[in-house]
């Protein structure tokens, strides 16, 4: 049985206020090109399909057209999408029956049985070769909100599994374990001899590495971190997302895929793939990445002085003939001595008449021993606990301890699933 495991689209993304529509359908028209040509059986999206939790329109009639076209080219393909941290869980599971007739099945959140135990089965997908016959199960683990597993009900201390008893984390990583936990085990008992379990879940192990700086935490940090000792060896694929990096994570069958397209310069020289996935039986056969095919070419200059980047942009090569929609994205660095209020003409001048869009201009001043004023930074690669971080110093003239940093985590959470919220009560 082969499968595809890809994850982290982030469709209808806003590059630096720029629409990326135009690449991202040109991966999905190459990614049913490759499912056809590798003769797949299924396709794995691991979470994070849309960049916001609310998609524009045309975001979301890629993914639909995506689908009706995946379908129509190849009737048996099984296709399993899980919400991740940047979607809404209620809005990739609205379309759902209709899905299901595209043999398409989309797990958006979890939900609770009256005893207080996973409902499981709904989280359970049959995986069926080209005659029809199901030849594993795939446990389609959404991302899940500390709403969704904290409670006294799956508390730490009252786990039944000693390994997770004896692990000092908190509540919330105790909850995605025991969740975990439960849904191999419905697996388990659900599979008949020579059926093969292949997890997918959207969440950050223990030990992976993160982009320099387009991820955003799912909670707080690293602590919400798991181990990869959940997955035990019977598991015979785990099909991650959530990191944009493509990486083991210890053994060959814990894979993160990783973004199919940079989501930011920092991710320029990263590996873009899928994994095609080849099993055998219960057990894993092969797992080999896929380069995917880069639409749109991004280019990062600097960071050097300012007569240096000016003549790298004189040097780089373009291509007019190329329609506007494929011109190269473009961020330069430069390092200054002082302010050149004319740096951004003069940048521009060196791209006159280039089929290229510079997307980023970053300035670098040199930092003023004893100045008192801080030095300027660039709001978004800062990111916002770091953000606060810096507020607090210069207010408080120490940093903030792990206390106040843990009440500012868990106000912004509280921040991001209302935002979620209120999106879903906005919704007909």
């Amino acid at each position: 049985m082969k499968l595809i495991h890809t994850a982290d689209w982030h469709l209808g993304q806003s590059f630096h206020g720029q629409e990326r529509h135009a690449e991202h359908r040109a991966f999905l028209t190459w990614l049913i090109d490759t499912l056809a040509e590798r003769r797949a059986d299924a396709l794995l999206v691991a979470g994070d399909i849309f960049d916001v939790v609310n998609p524009s329109l045309r975001a979301q009639e890629l993914l639909f057209e995506f689908i009706v076209s995946a379908h129509e080219r190849l009737p048996r393909l099984d296709i399993v999408l899980i919400a991740g941290n940047h979607d809404s869980g209620n809005r990739i599971e609205l379309p759902a029956p209709l899905m299901r007739r595209l043999r398409t099945h989309a797990l958006g959140r979890v939900s609770w049985l009256d005893d207080g135990t996973l409902d499981a089965e709904r989280l359970l997908v049959p995986l069926t070769d080209a005659a029809g016959e199901t030849r594993a199960w795939c446990l389609a683990l959404p991302f899940l909100r500390p709403a969704e597993v904290t409670g006294a009900g799956l508390a730490r201390d009252e786990a039944d599994d000693a390994s997770l008893r004896d692990t000092p984390r908190n509540d919330y990583v105790a909850g995605i374990s025991r969740v975990h936990q439960q849904l191999i085990d419905a697996a388990r008992r659900r599979r008949e001899p020579g059926q093969a379990l292949v997890a997918m879940s959207h969440a950050h192990l223990h030990g992976a590495a993160v982009s320099e700086s387009s991820e955003r935490p799912i909670v707080i940090g690293g602590e919400e971190s798991i181990s990869a000792t959940l997955f035990p060896p019977e598991i015979a694929y785990v099909a991650l997302g959530h990191l944009h990096r493509a990486q083991r994570v210890g053994e060959a069958r814990i894979r993160y895929s990783g973004s199919p397209l940079p989501l930011d310069f920092s991710e320029v020289d990263y590996p873009h793939q899928v994994v095609e996935v080849t099993l055998d039986g219960e057990a894993l056969a092969d797992a080999t990445a896929i380069p995917v095919p880069r639409p749109v070419a991004m280019h990062r200059i600097g960071p050097g002085p300012l007569e240096r980047v000016l003549a790298e942009l004189e040097a780089l090569e373009d291509d007019p003939a190329l329609p506007r929609e494929q011109w190269p994205w473009l961020e330069v660095r430069v390092e200054l001595e002082a302010p050149i209020p004319d740096l951004r003409s003069r940048v521009e001048a060196a791209l006159d008449d280039k089929a290229l869009r510079l997307l980023r201009l970053e300035r670098r001043l040199p930092r003023v021993e004893g100045e008192d004023a801080p030095a300027r930074v660039d709001l978004q690669a800062l990111g916002p606990r770091r953000l606060f971080e810096r507020t607090w110093e210069s207010r408080w003239g120490e940093p903030p301890d792990d206390d106040v940093l843990a009440d500012f985590d868990r106000l912004r959470q509280e921040v991001l699933d209302d935002e979620e919220a209120d999106a879903a009560e906005a919704r007909p």
